[in-house]
């Protein structure tokens, strides 16, 4: 396992982040405690430090596995759990949403769960479309503030809205917000209009959920395997249009070529984007085959056919400033002289 410094912090976390959304089975489809034991080991004895949590996740069983499990290893790996959608059905009003209380009260019961003290990333799981970005980052503040949380990152945020909550904490002096998460594959590139960019010019640590796509991007469900289909009743995303077909096709030609199984050429793909994925293994097996994608090393040409099959617009005014005529304007007709292109601009 290798490791990478995350964004604009001293964490050094591996280049496989796992996540536990499956330890349990308060959803009616998961790991009993048993099987996630032997992942999470797995994953440890692999070298991965980077665990990643929900107060939401099996109504709060992962949360509760993981405090099992972590035990003398807790000052060995950085602990990332989330709040906003409740830890149980009937966690009504006050304990959903984003407000400074529903923070507060999910992290004193995480903390519990968890058997810590301390939780290094608490993500906001989702906005939920009321509580202001200015409420969010005090609240963080003074978490991190008490030493109850170490880091701040906004997951499934909007890029403006990230923004804007990064710039609110830099001008007042709180606590930074340090990184974001987002759903990022083959399958789902959108982030890379406003999201990923974003981040870059903030230095926020970025990690994409479901680097396989529900599991299509394995190649599983064109044999006629199930998986999340049958057990929590839907998938991510669905072989329905010319472009889904095309980019499996083109993960199953290259991971041919490289002699792996499909699963581990997507991720692959996704460590070659830049983003740390989170892998979110139900078994021991699962757990193994994703590890492995660490190793894959695709070529510039593989990449660059991946890009070709999966390539999405980025819509204005993306595609109107990227013009190859607009640059050169821009430049007064000199690009092609001037060094220092494509750094992150903020």
């Amino acid at each position: 396992m290798r490791y990478r410094v995350f964004g604009r912090t001293g964490l050094r976390v591996s280049s496989l982040a796992l996540g536990t959304g499956v330890f349990g089975t308060g959803w009616g489809y998961g790991s009993e405690r048993p099987e996630a034991r032997s992942v999470y080991d797995g994953y440890r004895a692999a070298g991965g430090n980077f665990i990643d949590t929900a107060d939401q996740y099996q109504f709060g069983q992962s949360e509760t596995f993981l405090g099992e499990f972590i035990g003398a290893d807790r000052d060995d790996v950085v602990l990332a759990t989330k709040f906003a959608l409740g830890a149980s059905p009937g966690a009504g009003l006050q304990g959903t949403g984003n407000s400074r209380k529903a923070m507060i009260q999910s992290v004193e019961a995480s903390l519990r769960r968890l058997a810590t003290d301390r939780i290094d990333l608490l993500w906001v799981h989702m906005p939920d479309g009321v509580t202001p970005v200015e409420e969010i980052a005090r609240g963080f503040d003074a978490l991190i503030r008490s030493g109850k949380v170490l880091y701040a990152g906004l997951s499934d945020f909007p890029a403006w809205r990230v923004a804007t909550a990064a710039t609110l904490a830099e001008a007042r002096g709180w606590a930074p917000i340090s990184a974001m998460q987002t759903e990022y594959s083959l399958l789902e590139r959108t982030p890379e209009a406003e999201l990923l960019p974003m981040a870059a010019a903030f230095g926020l640590g970025t990690v994409g959920w479901s680097p396989l796509g529900g599991g299509l991007l394995t190649g599983k469900y064109r044999s006629g395997e199930t998986g999340r289909a049958q057990g929590l009743g839907a998938v991510i995303h669905q072989e329905r249009d010319a472009r889904s077909t095309a980019i499996v096709d083109a993960v199953l030609a290259v991971a041919a070529e490289l002699g792996v199984p499909p699963g581990q050429a997507a991720i692959a793909w996704v460590l070659a984007k830049g983003v740390l994925p989170i892998i979110g293994p139900r078994t021991r097996a699962q757990l193994d085959d994703n590890l492995a994608s660490a190793e894959v090393a695709l070529s510039a040409a593989q990449v660059a056919r991946l890009d070709a099959a999966s390539a999405v617009p980025l819509g204005f005014p993306h595609d109107l400033v990227a013009a190859p005529r607009a640059r050169d304007r821009l430049f007064a007709g000199r690009l092609d002289r001037v060094d220092g292109l494509g750094a992150p601009v903020r």
